[in-house]
């Protein structure tokens, strides 16, 4: 199949995903049932989330995105004829967080062998069914399996600190990519507006905080007031009646009063001073700064640990506009690996 045939391919597929934003009890659909219903097998999946982590898969196809994305490899798409299969290990913190990784496979012209999370097994499936009733030719291309992975040429795994070395083991004989744990952080000056900081609010809480993507540690000058960040926060106090979520927030908060930790809590999040850039649900954490300078150096440092960087680009270089972290473009390639040209360079 050619490339231009597989990008017009997913661009409808992104049309048709991005239809998925208003709930229609009408729709009987096999994704549909499963945004509304997610949370039945995934406690964190709420319709909200799975509906808004769909229409911005949908979103970052449309509008002439693929063709922006893919410009750079055109050349090498030229007399390429990939048809390697590359097992994929998708993850399941996030809503069809594989997706990036299945979309790169396909457009590359390999074959798409995923190993599905026990936590999010049901939406990539319902996503590949749409696809492939766009262009059947696809389901040649696409498989899924929730047993071990067999006869794959490259691999492409993703996991926490821990399974990477695993990964490292079964796969380092296999051209792979092999993602570790990485976190947002947010980067503040005191000068951000109320609106500002209400946008890093979605920052913070979409997927309760569980995406690679999200906010999970701030850093702050020294002297910060947390009280304009409380008062921006406070429309998003309504995450406490996610049970889940309510359950982490009163552990934390126990384990933090018993142990005499010093924390901010305005009820619904805690805030607590910490080296660490991994944060657990309801718990952010912060460090101070004297020199923005100073800091964004240490940032580039130590980038192995984060995702994005979320603050006012007018302020640092290439950080993501608050409100925007969960919403990357199709070239914001996860732990800046380049998944299209490893699968293009494939031989």
């Amino acid at each position: 199949m050619k490339v231009e045939k597989r990008i017009d391919t997913f661009e409808a597929l992104g049309e048709k995903l991005v239809s998925f934003k208003d709930a229609n009890v009408n729709d009987n659909s096999r994704l549909e049932i499963l945004i509304r219903d997610g949370v039945h097998y995934n406690g964190w999946f709420t319709e909200d989330n799975v509906r808004n982590a769909i229409v911005a898969l949908g979103d970052s196809m449309i509008n002439g995105k693929i063709g922006r994305w893919l410009e750079p490899y055109m050349d090498a798409f030229v007399g390429n004829e990939n048809s390697g299969t590359v097992g994929v290990v998708l993850a399941g913190n996030v809503p069809a967080v594989g997706f990036h990784d299945f979309l790169c496979v396909l457009m590359s012209g390999n074959k798409f062998l995923g190993k599905m999370a026990s936590d999010d097994n049901e939406l990539m499936p319902a996503i590949a069914d749409i696809l492939t009733g766009i262009e059947p030719t696809f389901k040649d291309y696409i498989e899924f399996t929730e047993e071990k992975l067999q006869n794959f040429d490259a691999i492409i795994a993703t996991g926490s600190n821990n399974t990477s070395r695993y990964f490292d083991y079964y796969f380092g004989k296999y051209p792979n990519i092999i993602r570790k744990n990485r976190n947002g952080v947010a980067v503040l000056t005191g000068k951000e507006t109320l609106d500002e900081l209400k946008n890093l609010g979605q920052d913070i809480f979409q997927y309760f905080g569980l995406g690679c993507r999200s906010v999970s540690k701030l850093f702050v000058p020294k002297g910060y007031d947390f009280s304009r960040l409380f008062e921006s926060l406070s429309g998003y106090n309504k995450i406490t009646h996610h049970h889940k979520y309510s359950n982490n927030y009163d552990y934390y908060r126990s384990i933090f009063l018993l142990n005499k930790i010093n924390h901010f809590d305005n009820g619904f999040l805690m805030i607590k001073e910490d080296i660490s850039y991994a944060s657990p649900p309801s718990v952010l954490y912060f460090e101070y700064y004297n020199n923005l300078n100073d800091l964004e150096n240490r940032l580039r440092n130590e980038q192995e640990f984060i995702q994005c960087v979320v603050g006012s680009p007018d302020v640092l270089s290439n950080a993501i506009p608050f409100g925007n972290a969960q919403n990357p473009e199709l070239w914001d390639y996860a732990d800046g690996v380049d998944t299209m040209a490893f699968l293009l360079g494939l031989k």
